[in-house]
């Protein structure tokens, strides 16, 4: 198979090889676009989900965003950037801003989401004992909304990494460059080569952050809640079931 062929991870191999390079360059950009998709979309989460103000805005703003499509938008950048920047540097810059905007939804609905799953009994409660604003946020609403904003994270994390392919149209390198080889090549193992380390690449960093989603659910949290409900209502319902004989009417004693 040609993953496994030892002169396709050889360095000094002709390009687009060797893989182990190309590799790099698709987890390097994708660490960029949602390193800096994150330093946005974060903090206007939080402040959307604690003060639920521009719910609406971001609600349609994210589904907007979700319908650009990513390869025009990345041409067109690189053709408004290239007018003023060198040919590399506004690939490079063309692509990130593509990647970012396609990131930028899932992130922003996770942390907003995330804020708003949290019990609002807790927060006023935990308002009434003297907390502050950020307090709140910081020790409260974040740590109890860590899984589904994680989840955001996971979400935009997959989306970039399979459209960083798209970054060998213009010039870059990933893993999308050796499948645009392969293509202009006809070499289809060679394009099957990099349809499947995309698809492994994803999978392994999907699973890393199914990890760290599973380790940072408060434990307990839905499981009390529940517990909580079921007790009320047998409180409720027991009494009513063993309170005294039934009375009938018209009978004496």
């Amino acid at each position: 198979m040609w993953i496994f062929d030892p002169a396709n991870w050889t360095p000094g191999s002709q390009s687009p090889l060797p893989i182990q390079d190309r590799l790099g360059e698709h987890l390097l950009y994708t660490f960029i676009a949602v390193l800096i998709a994150a330093a946005i979309a974060l903090p206007l989460g939080f402040y959307i989900g604690h003060t639920g103000k521009g719910r609406q805005f971001v609600i349609s703003f994210t589904g907007a965003m979700r319908a650009l499509p990513t390869i025009g938008v990345l041409v067109f950048l690189t053709m408004v950037l290239g007018y003023s920047l060198v040919g590399t540097t506004a690939n490079f810059l063309g692509t990130m801003i593509a990647l970012v905007l396609l990131a930028i939804p899932s992130i922003l609905a996770g942390a907003y989401s995330g804020l708003e799953s949290v019990d609002r009994q807790t927060i006023d409660a935990s308002r009434a004992s003297g907390m502050t604003e950020m307090q709140i946020l910081t020790r409260v609403e974040i740590p109890l909304s860590l899984p589904l904003i994680i989840g955001g994270l996971r979400a935009g994390v997959l989306q970039v990494i399979a459209t960083v392919t798209i970054a060998s149209y213009v010039g870059l390198g990933g893993l999308g460059r050796i499948i645009s080889s392969g293509i202009g090549l006809n070499d289809y193992d060679e394009i099957l080569g990099g349809a499947i380390l995309v698809t492994i690449l994803a999978l392994l960093v999907d699973g890393v952050f199914a990890l760290i989603q599973r380790l940072t659910a408060t434990p307990g949290v839905g499981g009390a809640v529940e517990t909580g409900r079921t007790r009320l209502r047998r409180r409720a319902s027991g009494p009513l079931a063993t309170v005294g004989t039934p009375i009938h009417e018209g009978n004496g004693p």
